[in-house]
């Protein structure tokens, strides 16, 4: 008899949780439309930005950059693109500039990796 009842109880909170989450058949094709071009048309203006401000070998760096490390990449773009908003960049940025701006951002995105080494001495090996 709890079966059913578990049962619906159930399909009644997966339903709750799929609406709270938007998540399945919930949006309709056009929001899932709307939303990919207003990530596209977000993207295009970033990029039109960076074309902006970016000198054309700067430009080709930080897109190697990105196929290694796309998230420094992005880190990169935001510092550029903030830099560019507050007035702080007033001519295109040089490759150089570039790698100086990259090195300051090493330094303070370094981080340390320690290695440990435990060795255990097995029951077979035999100093004598």
């Amino acid at each position: 008899m709890a079966d059913p009842e578990l049962e619906a109880i159930r399909q009644r909170r997966m339903q709750e949780l799929m609406a709270r989450q938007g998540v399945g058949n919930q949006q309709n094709p056009e929001q899932q439309k709307a939303q990919e071009d207003a990530k596209r048309e977000a993207d295009e203006r970033r990029q039109m930005m960076l074309s902006q401000i970016l000198s054309s070998e700067a430009r080709e760096r930080l897109a190697r950059i990105a196929l290694v490390k796309p998230e420094k990449a992005r880190g990169v773009e935001d510092v550029l693109l903030r830099a560019a908003q507050t007035g702080q960049i007033v001519e295109k940025v040089s490759e150089e500039r570039l790698i100086s701006l990259l090195e300051q951002i090493n330094t303070q995105t370094t981080k340390q990796t320690k290695v440990t080494i435990q060795r255990r001495r097995s029951v077979l090996d035999d100093d004598d």
